[in-house]
């Protein structure tokens, strides 16, 4: 066991360190080698929230704020607190924020999200985006994110899938392994990083699996979405 915690504790610390080197230009390449789509799918995150009012919203994997951002944009009453593994990562998004003028309403903390440093029941929803992925101990982060949402909290995580149909997969997965780590490295200078992305998009479980392993987390009415021919997923759920 103590090997096991040694090893996930390694291999988050490469995440971390990797996601570190490309934040400088980690929203540039985003736009760039999803064609400006990711906004989109994010917009449709954020369009499931709870209707409720003054809403507190827990934004892990939050990168560079995007989806805090855009939780405000649609939901100017709420609270957001976002978390990612990255501190520079998080100081990529600090100008922004500001430029938003949304400092005074938006928390950011550097965390992880298999221990998040919150009191049961603090938060009424909870999304992540393009960030479980990264997440070693994934059984352990979606428990922690049940115990932080309120009963009936919802939990949105929305992050890239294989597509299901077998010639989009197969062009999908061509751009992925040739283009985009090629781009990505001229880039960002690091084009190892933009190897992880297939590599980890591909080692992701398949959908139903990864919905069962949300209800056996402690959520329920568990159901996924898929945008753009299957290229990503939204996954919604709600606490027990």
């Amino acid at each position: 066991m103590q090997e096991n915690k040694n090893d996930a504790a390694e291999r988050t610390r490469a995440v971390r360190s990797m996601f570190g080197a490309i934040a400088p230009t980690y929203d540039t390449l985003n736009r760039i080698l999803s064609f400006g789509v990711d906004q989109r799918w994010r917009r449709e995150m954020v369009q499931k929230l709870p209707a409720a009012g003054a809403i507190k919203v827990l934004d892990l994997a939050c990168g560079t704020g995007d989806v805090s951002i855009e939780i405000l944009r649609a939901r100017p009453e709420a609270a957001v607190f976002g978390g990612d593994l990255t501190l520079p990562m998080l100081k990529a998004g600090l100008p922004k924020i500001e430029k938003a003028r949304m400092a005074d309403v938006i928390t950011f903390q550097a965390l992880s999200a298999e221990d998040l440093p919150y009191k049961d029941s603090a938060f009424d929803a909870i999304t992540i985006a393009f960030g479980i992925r990264n997440v070693i101990r994934r059984e352990r982060a979606l428990r922690e994110m049940a115990r932080v949402l309120k009963p009936e909290g919802k939990l949105l995580i929305l992050d890239f899938s294989m597509p299901p149909n077998a010639l989009v997969r197969a062009l999908y997965s061509l751009y992925f392994h040739r283009i985009l780590p090629l781009i990505g490295g001229l880039i960002s200078g690091n084009m190892e990083a933009y190897k992880y992305l297939p590599r980890s998009v591909e080692g992701f479980p398949p959908r139903e699996t990864f919905a069962k392993m949300m209800e056996e987390a402690g959520f329920n009415d568990v159901s996924h979405q898929d945008f753009t021919f299957g290229v990503s997923t939204l996954y919604e759920g709600s606490k027990c």
